[in-house]
């Protein structure tokens, strides 16, 4: 169970309560405090766009698989798009589900956004330790680093070259009795494209916070470098990864043989790189997977919470 003493401790006590208050009093005025018979077969979703405008590929992904899983489940997913680090837009905590996004740049250094988006992931905290509407959050590459150097739970830096391709990737013992992770063949392949990384975990911030490591970095064993940490059960309701689970084969087949993107890829890492991404691609038991299971078991959970609240009342 994620600790109130850790939090207690990382804020100190005044803080602390503050953020109680403000998490109650957001609850509370959200629009959301209606007869759940209004909205059971809605889920609502808050994308934190953390691109600051640069041109990507995540965001795209991400409203596909909301859209393919609506269709799928037979459910209404409303959605709405905060620019976290461009405009300073913070959702309030009216949604279900929150999925923070991938982005550029430096994860460790300010850049004027981070106390707002901060404070709203203190106040999801607090809010899931206070009450039985759980509101869950899913942390990408950029905005998991981020997390991860915020509460101290492990060495960011930056790598010494940068990661792009598709690569395997190993779970842990505890990803095998993880609802997000356990269904995951060992290894696992999943699209990894990052300057940084998140290592050396800090194991007693972890036990103190109730996190669990569940992926890790494929083994290098011909480089003296460590294996970085891939994805984190934070609290029973937030999860992230490192690498991108939201990316789908066939949207990166036609990016990689647009003739401007192919060179690119070419030129930066190899004829052999690019051979090897198209193939991985291609493969139903690699990318498609990936991209199956992960994201949509984290929506099956919050989508499982509407309902069963719906049942108890």
């Amino acid at each position: 169970m994620c600790s109130s003493f850790f939090y207690m401790r990382h804020y100190g006590k005044n803080e602390y309560e503050k953020i109680v208050i403000q998490s109650f009093n957001l609850f509370i005025n959200s629009p959301l405090q209606t007869p759940f018979k209004t909205y059971m077969d809605k889920l609502r979703v808050a994308i934190l766009d953390m691109y600051n405008g640069e041109p990507n590929q995540g965001m795209r992904n991400i409203h596909q698989l909301l859209a393919d899983y609506a269709t799928e489940n037979q459910i209404i997913i409303e959605k709405k798009v905060y620019d976290v680090r461009g405009s300073h837009q913070i959702p309030d905590l009216s949604y279900h589900a929150y999925i923070s996004t991938g982005g550029p740049g430096s994860p460790i250094d300010t850049e004027g956004w981070e106390d707002a988006y901060l404070s709203w992931l203190h106040q999801i905290i607090v809010h899931n330790q206070i009450h039985a509407e759980k509101k869950h959050v899913f942390l990408i590459c950029h905005s998991f680093q981020v997390v991860c150097y915020h509460f101290q739970l492990a060495k960011v830096c930056l790598r010494r070259s940068e990661s792009f391709g598709i690569f395997p990737m190993h779970k842990t013992n505890e990803a095998y009795h993880n609802y997000i992770t356990k269904n995951l063949t060992e290894p696992f392949y999943a699209v990894d494209s990052r300057k940084w990384q998140v290592i050396q975990p800090n194991r007693h911030n972890l036990r103190v916070m109730g996190a669990k490591i569940l992926l890790v970095e494929k083994a290098r064993h011909h480089v003296p470098y460590e294996r970085a940490t891939m994805a984190i059960q934070f609290t029973p309701e937030i999860f992230g990864t490192q690498f991108h689970p939201e990316a789908d084969a066939d949207g990166m087949i036609l990016y990689l043989n647009n003739a401007e993107k192919k060179k690119l890829v070419i030129d930066n890492y190899g004829l052999k790189k690019y051979n090897d991404m198209l193939n991985h691609l291609y493969d139903p038991d690699k990318i498609k997977l990936t991209q199956s299971l992960i994201i949509p078991k984290f929506l099956d959970e919050a989508l499982a919470q509407i309902k069963n609240l719906m049942l108890v009342l």
